[in-house]
């Protein structure tokens, strides 16, 4: 009987490619989306589509730094013993995390309150995300990396 071959896993690298696809799709579905809504609501609710989608992007791409800096601080560096080795800091990307979602509730309520488009147009362009996601994490069952 021959040893069978582990499969490599799904690696810190993957989950990184994989949430850059992910605002890549969100980019592609706004671009596609906005003409259709500027039809239907006006450019107001355009605009509304875009600012939730730019809000859905940012925040995956936060996701993806606050994830880089919280396995980099549970896994060692090949040359940690070196004195100086860098590694991202985890406080940094908490407080950007955090300062991301003030700006985030600010331009929800300045969107909300001075544009009077549609609420759904911002809805859907929030929602861009989770739709992202879902399409990358079929993508990976698909494939059987996880």
């Amino acid at each position: 009987m021959e040893p069978t071959e582990i499969p490599a896993g799904f690696t810190d690298a993957d989950a990184r490619e994989v949430i850059a696809r992910a605002v890549k799709i969100v980019a592609v579905m706004a671009a596609v989306c906005v003409i259709p809504a500027w039809v239907k609501g006006g450019w107001r609710s355009a605009l509304l589509l875009l600012i939730g989608a730019a809000i859905a992007g940012s925040g995956l791409w936060e996701w993806r730094r606050l994830m880089a800096a919280l396995t980099a601080k549970m896994e060692p560096l090949p040359g940690e013993h070196i004195v100086g080795a860098r590694r991202p800091s985890i406080g940094f990307a908490l407080v950007g995390f955090f300062l991301r979602l003030f700006v985030v509730v600010g331009v929800l309520y300045v969107s909300l309150k001075y544009l009077n488009g549609s609420a759904l147009a911002l809805a859907a362009g929030l929602a861009m995300g989770v739709i992202a996601l879902t399409i990358e994490g079929l993508r990976l069952l698909r494939s059987g990396t996880i």
